[in-house]
This record gives structure tokens, sequence and C-alpha cells, in this order.
């Protein structure tokens, strides 16, 4: 179970409960479906708005609750935590990276015209950076947006685009004058029913496989100026803004996954037996055992600093990225040692943890990459 911490009251704890249930109801009995066809159905997103499992941050006058983000993190911890990395990284996308642009840098406008269904899941949002030749270097980004009257004309590609099958908008990184600088980069919401965007192929990944991931290509897509999301030329800037919160949620979804897989692999280790007794009474593996459990509690402690310094305004982005890049990095040592601890079965994909290592490793790649995180604090040493 994960632990009761002192940042949650009884109000998140019937959150808390209720995605239980969801998870029971609607996300368990499909998981291996989806897992074979490497995607969630269209109608979980609906099952999950009418749960009240979406984009709770939202003010009341565009449909949400207007909760704070702690509220987010709730959904977050317990979707992680139940070993269904896809749809998990499904609503995260959609309720934890992708709204906060919208939220903060959307007009009244904007606001009305996408909230109500992102919350109620009649639409899917996907924000689209990663580019073929552009991971990390966000300024060497080609697509380009070109002002044509009242319009944009988007050409480009993008790929390792999370939900870009189900997506109904794109927040899309675009270019909007040819100069290579930050300043030349802006933010445009593209409704994906428009004209000349296209869907390419659900990629194949090692692990999350239910959590659709795809290119998406842009083909002279006109799109009207009043889709610019926070003025033209400001798109780095809003992205920086928004970046911290995207690596504090992967962070905390790391650790909930983390703790997930240990309490298995402690089960485990009091039912395998070997040598006539317990494997978990071998000293060496109650240590390994010992050593996991303090790195979760160090975990929490951690996160849960940061979740409150966050909810505060009070989160840096150095401190974001050391919350990305320990809890991350801690979660690929824990589920290593755990899936060594099942022995050849935890090579087996019938048995949840080889799942969950191949769903930890992405961990530490999106987001900005470990080595990324690391260029970041130390330049704010």
């Amino acid at each position: 179970m994960l632990p009761n911490r002192a940042i949650y009251d009884d109000e998140h704890q019937q959150l808390r409960d209720t995605v239980r249930r969801f998870v029971a109801a609607e996300v368990a009995p499909n998981f291996a479906r989806w897992e074979e066809t490497g995607i969630v159905a269209r109608e979980f997103w609906a099952k999950a708005g009418q749960a009240g499992l979406l984009c709770p941050t939202v003010p009341e006058e565009y449909g949400g609750i207007g909760a704070d983000f702690r509220m987010n993190m709730i959904v977050c911890e317990e979707m992680a935590y139940s070993g269904f990395a896809g749809p998990a990284a499904d609503i995260s996308v959609h309720s934890d990276v992708c709204l906060g642009y919208l939220i903060k840098h959307g007009t009244p406008e904007q606001k009305a015209r996408w909230l109500p269904g992102m919350v109620d899941g009649s639409v899917v949002c996907a924000i689209a950076m990663t580019e073929p030749g552009t991971g990390s270097d966000l300024q060497g980004v080609r697509t380009t947006a070109v002002r044509d009257g009242d319009n944009y004309v988007i050409n480009g590609q993008k790929t390792f685009i999370s939900n870009g099958q189900h997506c109904d908008i794109v927040i899309a990184v675009t270019r909007t004058n040819s100069e290579r600088g930050s300043g030349s980069m802006s933010l445009i919401v593209v409704e994906t029913d428009r004209d000349g965007f296209r869907r390419g192929r659900n990629l194949d990944k090692l692990g999350q496989l239910s959590a659709d991931t795809s290119e998406i290509f842009f083909d002279d897509v006109r799109v009207p100026v009043d889709n610019l999301l926070g003025g033209e030329g400001r798109g780095m800037n809003i992205l920086m803004s928004e970046l911290p919160q995207e690596r504090l949620t992967i962070g905390v979804t790391a650790l909930a996954a983390a703790q997930r897989a240990y309490d298995i692999t402690l089960a485990y280790a009091f039912e395998r037996k070997a040598f006539g007794k317990p494997i978990g009474d071998f000293q060496v593996n109650r240590h390994k055992l010992a050593d996991m459990k303090t790195e979760l509690t160090i975990g929490w402690a951690f996160a849960d600093q940061c979740i409150a310094r966050h909810v505060d305004d009070q989160l840096s982005a150095a401190e974001a990225s050391m919350a990305k890049l320990w809890l991350t990095e801690m979660q690929g040592r824990i589920v290593d040692q755990c899936l060594q601890l099942h022995g050849g079965y935890g090579f087996m994909r019938e048995y949840d943890i080889c799942r969950m290592y191949a769903d930890a490793r992405i961990h530490r790649i999106y987001g900005g990459t470990s080595e990324i995180m690391r260029e970041l604090i130390s330049r704010a040493l």
C-alpha cells in the first residue's frame, strides 16, 4: 500500500478510494487486451471523466472542481501503483502535463472551448515537442507556423507523442520565424480534425504498451491565429515554466511504481522457498529488502516536500530536476533488484514484475533524460 502522508487530508483520501475502485472496475478487466492492441479503448477516457479523475485543477466555471495539484498527485500515485502503466501515463500526460499550459496561458475563450471536454474525457490532449532529429534540444525544433492572414500554416513532423492516436487537440511546439533562437518558438493548439493533420503509426515500444505513442504530421495545416497559446515567440519561456510540473509528476509516478514493485516482491520473498525456507529469510535478501525500504521511505519524504513546494508555487526548476533524477533512478535500481529476487520467474511476462521492469525504463528518458537533469541541476549550483 502507498504510505499515509501528512500532505493529504480526508478529501484526498476519498479521491484515492475512487481511483482504486475505478482501476478495479474499468482498468483491470481490460488491461491485457489494451496491452495486446497497444492502446486503451476510447471509452476509457469517458469513464475516467465520469469518475472525476481528469483535470481536477480545472476551475468550476470550466467544468472542473478547482482543486490544487495534490488532487492530481492522488490520481497519479494510485494509477501508477496499480501497475497499469499505460493508462496511468495517458491520464498523466492529459491532466498533469498538457493542462497546465492551457490553464496558465490560455485565453478565457480558449479555456471555455477546450477545458470542459478535457474534464469529461470528450477531448483528449497531447503535447508535441520531440521531432525525429530533435530530442532534448528544443531550440532545434524545425516545425514551422507561417502567418497567412488570420491563420497559421503549420508544416512539420513530431514523434514519440503520448496520446497521439486518441488526441483531439495537440499543443504543437512550432517556429514562427526563421531564426534558430528561443525567441522564434511559439505554442499553437491544433485540432486534429483539421485538413493536413495526419497520425502516423502507433509506435512499438519496450514498455507501457497500452499507452499510445505516435508519430504525427502537419502538412499545410491551417489553424486560426486565435489558437496561439500565450503569445508569439513565448513558446520557450512557457515550456520552461511548465516543465518542472511535468518532471515532478514523472518522479512521483516512478516512486509509486517502485513502491508497487517492492510490495509485490516483499510478499513473494516470504512465499517462495529455496533450500527449505522462504528466500526472504536469507540475510542477503533481507538486507536487500531493507535497503529498498529505506530508499522508498526517503523518496516519499522528498516527494512530499516537492509537492508541497509546488502547491505553494515555490518549486524551482532545479528542485524538480532533482526529483525526477533521483526518483526515476531509484525506481530503476528497485525494479531491477525486485526482478532479481523473483529469479527466473521475474523474466516471465505473466509476472507483474517483468512488465513493471520494462515499463520503468522510459522514466529516465522522457520529460528530460537523467543526463539533462544533471546538467540543469549543475547550472543552479
